[in-house]
């Protein structure tokens, strides 16, 4: 076994707060709480193999699924998730519940007198400089209400268990509350990597909460508003929480949208769409508030509305959480949340949280400067904490002195005592290590519903501070399990969504997916000529006196200008073959080098995960497998030659696999709406450009007959047309016979009239498409050009016999037609207006409440 059963029970009975040991006079196996036994009793049948196959399946369903945290530099880290849950019994959740409303509540009361008749102020029980020194309180929101009873829409709080087994909270989240979605995906993830875990205890679902919220926000819409229109207002994928974000809106069935979807004019908001713009009626807002409006608020903002707050005071849109409700995570808050407490509701807080001590109270300051070293400093005006424990002397004594300077600045706080529970997120065997909650509530009509469970965390304590490692999902046992005559646990489904506004695509959305069908075209062309020419490489690179050699320089001088970098010496062909590998390795797998491979692959990631709540799970599933296998190697080659040559053979196979399986995705699984078609357009665009560059620098040249030979072999291969070129000619090659297949077969796919054909009819497909517009033209003008040309001229060589000019004037036209298409699409459908609106429209009285 992978841990003695004894010590399973141990750190479970740690867990739920349990005395462990014969001094506490209790049995340490915790039968007490059966939910934790059951989970003891499926970890120790399990086994050492069994918990590295929960290791293994939760990480490769996180990657599977793109589960990704927010990197410092902009980037995205894996999600740490322990398979593991975090169990809370019936009557702890009860406990937790009743706090978690009671905390709403208080909260709730307090944002609305804080901006309305600040009575918490004026009476002195709340010091004023707490409130108006805080960044989270914003004096233009100040008149601006959410419709319904409640004024604070979310919350979240962070709750540890202390060692007396006592509920506390350390800190409360009401700016834009994160964490929700990464709690429903954990909750899918370790569900199905553990199912005999989840079938045995049960958990309640938290599904739920997702169906509640949306209900919620379809009702704080305006009353005016008569078939409420929600979106998701996101700071886009640099936020350390887009996933979180995207998983969210997709669980809601509401658009996700950056400040570039949304215009205010004529005193409302509104979300651009191709041809025409959508009323917004809500924004459930995950953007921070003092970015949020550049025109009222921070000017230098490029993550807000121009005029939102104007229009939001107006009452023409409800923005939740709305405007200035950060002040509630003002530390100097949190300290009289007691006091507070008892003169708005008339009540005791049933939650209790850490001691906290305020620099503005004498006998409160002279406490917290003699425990600088044990103490969570946090400034009022806001900064990240600042632990005692991590600072030396000296910085300690420049904290001290800033204190006394402005003592009222600084509130400090006791660490939070943390409860530990059993984990398996190292490798090894079972450990118990400190956890801690985010628990997450959404305000009704009646009241507040929180989300049964959430999201966990495993703590790290240490010299550093307190760090979050992983994630963990939180069970809540019920009370009586309640089961089906066939014994079966409840299943965890995503929330049923509304149905989706159709065809609302914002030019940035679109403008995401063109991009995506370029990048993954542009992924599978160089996966594929990158492996026909690591093959012919090999072929013959000890036969390099024979005439068939010769398509090694060739192909690799097609690799170069298809994607626009030196493959070798200015075209010298001895110099291109002998640094042959290491071009090859490069193009493959160095993401800093334009049009490689894998910077294809990592800038199709990039561009789907800005799109992300339009794509399906299967496309995450197959977008992973590719990253892991494209990205991530080293930008020189191993020094065993065949080491590098099978991640070669192997990132360039899976990358084309994988491509393959987005576009047959593409082609089955996805509704035919205007975001399909620019994603084909993009495609369409890709595959006609790639064959005309590569057809240039592959065939237009007369080279000797044994090289074009192999050359147009290697050729047809890439362009996946090869065996039905054998069928029809039986192998004899041609320049006529290639073009006839390649450029002018309306049956294959792969053909460039095909593409353009294809991209004709998408086009009429747009809204505000006439048949005469600029990009149809164009379009029109390529395809008369092709049906113009015979085969057998494309054959004729110039005067010298070195060059095939015709077919080369073809290709260079078709591809420049195209690369024009690319950038009229770009200004016209794809951008957006730059034109100054009326924020206000011409009568202001009329759209006043």
């Amino acid at each position: 076994m992978f841990v003695e059963r004894n010590e399973v029970l141990m750190a479970v009975a740690s867990a739920v707060g349990m005395p462990v040991g014969p001094e506490s006079g209790q049995d340490p196996h915790p039968a007490s709480s059966p939910a934790w036994t059951a989970l003891a009793e499926v970890l120790d049948e399990a086994g050492d193999p069994g918990l590295q196959r929960l290791r293994n399946e939760v990480a490769e369903l996180v990657d599977y699924n793109g589960i990704t945290a927010g990197a410092p530099d902009g980037g995205a880290l894996a999600w740490r998730l322990d398979g593991v849950p975090l169990l809370v019994s019936a009557p702890e959740w009860e406990t937790l519940e009743a706090g978690l409303l009671q905390r709403c509540r208080l909260l709730d009361a307090l944002l609305t007198d804080l901006y309305g008749p600040q009575r918490a102020l004026t009476s002195g029980v709340l010091p004023p400089q707490l409130v108006f020194a805080h960044p989270g309180y914003l004096r233009p929101a100040r008149g601006i209400t959410v419709p319904g009873r409640h004024q604070l829409f979310t919350y979240a709080a962070d709750v540890t268990r202390a060692a007396s087994g006592e509920f506390t909270v350390h800190a409360d989240w009401t700016q834009a509350p994160s964490g929700a979605g990464y709690a429903m995906a954990d909750r899918r993830v370790v569900a199905h990597a553990g199912p005999v875990a989840y079938e045995r205890i049960a958990p309640r679902p938290v599904s739920p909460f997702a169906t509640a919220l949306r209900l919620s926000l379809i009702d704080a819409a305006p009353e005016s508003a008569e078939d409420p229109f929600v979106v998701v207002l996101s700071p886009g994928i640099g936020s350390a929480t887009a996933f979180d974000q995207a998983y969210l809106a997709s669980a809601l069935g509401f658009p996700l949208v950056e400040s570039d979807d949304l215009m205010v004019r004529d005193g409302a908001l509104w979300m651009r769409s191709l041809g025409t713009l959508k009323r917004v009626d809500v924004v459930l807002r995950r953007v921070d508030a003092d970015y949020a409006d550049p025109l009222d608020l921070r000017a230098d903002s490029r993550l807000g509305v121009v005029g939102l707050t104007e229009v939001a005071r107006r009452g023409a849109v409800t923005v939740v959480n709305p405007l200035g409700s950060g002040v509630l995570e003002s530390p100097g808050v949190a300290r009289f949340l007691p006091e507070l407490a008892r003169t708005l509701l008339g009540e005791t807080p049933l939650l209790s949280a850490p001691p906290t001590f305020w620099g503005g109270v004498d006998r409160e300051r002279s406490h917290l400067l003699a425990r600088l070293d044990s103490l969570v400093l946090r400034a009022v005006t806001g900064g990240p904490p600042v632990f005692g424990s991590t600072l030396s002397a000296a910085r300690r004594e420049q904290l001290a002195a800033r204190i006394q300077a402005a003592p009222w600045q600084w509130v400090g706080q006791e660490l939070p005592q943390y409860s530990r529970a059993p984990t398996a997120i190292d490798p090894g065997p079972l450990r118990s290590a400190a956890v801690g909650m985010r628990l997450f509530t959404v305000s009704q009509r009646s009241g507040y519903t929180p989300m049964i469970g959430g999201l966990g965390a495993v703590i790290s304590v240490g010299e550093q501070g307190v760090k979050n490692v992983a994630a963990k999902d939180i069970w809540v046992v019920p009370a009586s399990r309640a089961q089906s005559a066939a014994g079966s646990a409840p299943v965890e489904l995503p929330a049923a969504a509304p149905l989706p506004a159709v065809g609302v695509s914002s030019p940035r959305v679109l403008s995401d997916l063109y991009w995506t069908g370029r990048y993954a075209e542009r992924a599978e062309t160089m996966a594929r000529l990158l492996n026909v020419t690591r093959e012919r490489y090999h072929e013959y690179r000890h036969r390099q006196d024979i005439a068939a050699s010769g398509c090694v320089p060739v192909l690799l001088s097609a690799l170069g200008v298809l994607t626009g970098t030196d493959t070798g010496a200015d075209g010298d062909a001895a110099e291109q073959i002998a640094i042959a590998p290491s071009t090859m390795w490069s193009l493959t797998v160095d993401v800093s080098r334009p049009g490689s491979m894998a910077q294809s692959v990592l800038r199709l990631g990039m561009a789907a995960r800005s799109v992300r709540d339009q794509l399906s799970n299967d496309t995450w599933t197959v977008l992973a497998g590719v990253e892991r296998n494209a990205l991530g190697h080293n930008a020189a080659p191993p020094d065993s030659r065949m080491r590098g040559e099978h991640l070669l053979a192997t990132a360039q196979a899976r990358t084309q696999s994988g491509m393959l399986a987005l576009s047959g995705l593409q082609a089955e699984s996805t509704v035919r709406d205007v975001g399909w078609t620019m994603n084909d357009i993009g495609k369409r665009i890709e595959r006609g450009q790639n064959l005309a560059v590569l057809l240039g620098a592959t065939i237009t040249e007369v080279t000797d007959p044994a090289v074009e030979q192999v050359v147009a072999e290697a050729v047809l291969t890439v362009c996946e047309s090869a065996i039905t070129y054998r069928r029809r000619t039986l192998g004899q090659i041609s320049v006529a016979a290639m073009a006839d297949l390649l450029l002018f077969d309306e049956d294959n796919p792969r053909s460039m009239v095909f593409q353009l054909e294809r991209l004709r009819r998408r086009l009429r497909s747009l809204p505000g498409a006439t048949g005469a517009t600029r990009p149809e033209r164009l379009v029109d003008e390529m395809v008369i050009r092709l049906r113009r040309l015979d085969t057998d001229d494309l054959e004729a060589v110039d005067a010298d016999g070195r060059r095939r000019a015709a077919l080369a004037g073809l290709l260079d036209a078709v591809n420049s037609g195209l690369r024009d298409l690319s950038d009229l699409l770009a200004a016209t459908q794809l951008s957006l207006p730059g034109a100054m609106q009326p924020l206000w429209g011409p009568n202001q009285s009329r759209v006043l409440p």
